[in-house]
């Protein structure tokens, strides 16, 4: 089988983590992924924030299990969280972050390490702290939170596959 498609088939979302930091030139090479990513017209809508800085991490950890009403780590103890934002302003953005995730997921499963999407990024990057976060990196404009993809080493070897389901696929 192509390397590349069995990394799209055996890729997971991995919901325990080590809290060992992966090398950044790992962390880099999936960055550099999320860049490659298809986007309307080219227009390359997205940012990333590449959080390694564990005060940060948390910071906006505790702001995500605030939006969505729980206590626990919505980040699983991953240590890394790629935070991916897009401009408003062109009409394909959500799509164009969404592929940067999806990039960045299979990257990190291709280098060996665990990753997951996140949602709340949206209501996260509305909020005060979320903008000032954004004003601290001198980022301007409409920028809309798409996702997180967190990354780091999964805690178990294996996660179950599940089952694809019916009439997923049609053909004419």
């Amino acid at each position: 089988m192509n390397e590349t498609i069995k990394n799209i088939l055996t890729r997971r979302s991995v919901k325990k983590y080590k809290e060992e930091m992966p090398p950044m030139e790992l962390i880099d090479e999936i960055l550099k992924a999320g860049t490659y990513a298809p986007s309307g017209m080219n227009k390359q809508s997205p940012i990333i924030i590449a959080i390694t800085n564990k005060e940060v991490r948390d910071k906006l950890a505790s702001l995500n299990a605030r939006i969505m009403g729980s206590q626990a780590d919505p980040f699983y103890g991953a240590p890394v969280v790629l935070v991916v934002l897009a401009d408003k302003k062109y009409p394909t953005y959500i799509y164009d972050g969404s592929v940067v995730i999806e990039n960045m997921l299979i990257a990190a499963h291709s280098l060996g390490l665990g990753a997951c999407w996140i949602h709340r990024a949206k209501e996260e990057f509305a909020t005060a702290e979320g903008q000032e976060i954004l004003k601290m990196l001198g980022i301007n404009g409409e920028y809309e939170g798409i996702g997180h993809c967190i990354v780091g080493y999964a805690l178990q070897d294996t996660i179950e596959d599940k089952p694809r389901k019916e009439n997923y696929i049609y053909k004419i």
